[in-house]
């Protein structure tokens, strides 16, 4: 770890406490003020989908402005968000909070090169470390969004107006620590432009397992943490025990950065996926087994690491898969593929707890997860056969 990766794995930090809060409070404010019940989780979609329609408008700008500049972009996007975020929940306005969260989802995309951008701080035989270890900065976001969310949730007369309000505050001290950190230069237009095209380098099997992998992960994770709150409320649990949860659930998310490099280094990618897929399983069998707080508890928990496996792991596959002249279209398109996933989860997330219940929507988890585990068998499949051609 060296000084400007210590630097990013704070910012690292400080987006997660914005993630962590939207997910412990939009869908909570979004079915106070929502048309109907099921509309509940629109405005944790809106983030997502503002994600994805903004990946290439993201890649734009990391090309033109370098990753400090971009990434600066973002957190006053993120700043002026959350400020609008406030004002809908003042104004009980639902359909201008789902606006301000899809605004918000430029500073998502753009924090989400967060990770890549920790692989070039690093020299190239410790980039999986460098990934790995700046994501454990997220356990800022696990003990200080849930914290933030319960401390700020009577701050104001209308509940959780505190809460945005704070996550502007965070986004001025990112944007403050972020100015700090020194990148490698960007690469010119000309540079940039090199290299294979993205049609042919999303056809590459290591390329389209990690998207995969990534997307339904992340996927799976977002559907069950997002209905978490809601479902907790339906079973009479106070916010107190929900806040809770999710801290122990990004505990679970980040906290294993100190050690995933390592694992990924030392037995590669694909075991260390494998690993965090069981963990998803595990998640479901525990989740299924009751709706009490200590269920949702080591769920969650199971869940967070799982993710951490998976994600950390389909990060590190996708390094290979592109050179340095491809990174910002091939970064974009692995983003694309996350957030397209996230903002159909986060929908669904909504409707079927709210329509269906707990139950069904671990149970429905089961597919992507299923579909996961063919994809990781199959890329292990392929690279035997290569090296099996290869010794011939």
């Amino acid at each position: 770890m060296n000084r400007n990766l210590w630097l990013l794995a704070i910012c690292q930090g400080l987006f997660l406490t914005n993630n962590v809060t939207f997910i412990a409070i939009n869908g909570l404010v979004g079915l106070s003020i929502a048309p109907r019940g099921w509309m509940a989780t629109l405005p944790v979609m809106g983030y997502v989908v503002g994600g994805a329609l903004t990946t290439g408008l993201v890649a734009r700008t990391q090309q033109r402005f370098g990753r400090r500049g971009s990434f600066q972009i973002g957190l006053a996007v993120g700043l002026g968000s959350a400020l609008l975020c406030a004002f809908a929940a003042i104004s009980k306005n639902f359909w201008l909070l789902c606006l301000a969260t899809v605004v918000a989802g430029y500073y998502n995309a753009n924090a989400n090169l967060y990770r890549f951008a920790a692989a070039e701080l690093a020299a190239p035989a410790w980039r999986e470390k460098a990934v790995s270890l700046v994501m454990a900065g997220g356990l800022i976001g696990a003990v200080a969004g849930p914290n933030l969310a319960a401390a700020t949730r009577e701050a104001f007369a209308v509940p959780f107006a505190g809460a945005y309000i704070a996550l502007a505050a965070v986004a001025l001290l990112s944007m403050a620590v972020m100015r700090f950190i020194e990148f490698p230069a960007t690469l010119t237009r000309q540079q940039a432009m090199g290299g294979r095209p993205l049609s042919q380098i999303m056809r590459q099997p290591v390329f389209i397992v990690a998207a995969a992998a990534g997307a339904l992960g992340f996927g799976v994770m977002n559907l069950l943490m997002a209905a978490t709150p809601i479902a907790m409320q339906i079973c009479s649990l106070p916010f107190s025990d929900a806040a809770l949860v999710l801290e122990w659930h990004v505990i679970g998310m980040f906290a294993p950065g100190f050690f995933t490099g390592h694992l990924i280094r030392r037995f590669g990618a694909l075991p260390v996926m494998g690993v965090g897929l069981a963990l998803n399983f595990g998640c479901i069998a525990v989740a299924l087994s009751g709706v009490e707080l200590q269920h949702f508890l080591v769920a969650l928990c199971l869940l967070g690491v799982g993710w951490n496996f998976l994600f950390t792991g389909s990060t590190t596959l996708s390094l290979t898969a592109y050179t340095a002249e491809e990174r910002d279209r091939a970064q974009g398109a692995l983003n694309f593929c996350v957030f397209a996933t996230l903002a159909l989860t986060s929908f669904a997330s909504g409707v079927l707890v709210t329509t269906q219940g707990w139950q069904l929507l671990n149970y429905g988890s089961l597919v992507p997860m299923a579909l996961t585990g063919a994809a990781l068998l199959w890329l292990a499949q392929t690279r035997r056969r290569e090296a099996a051609a290869a010794g011939t």
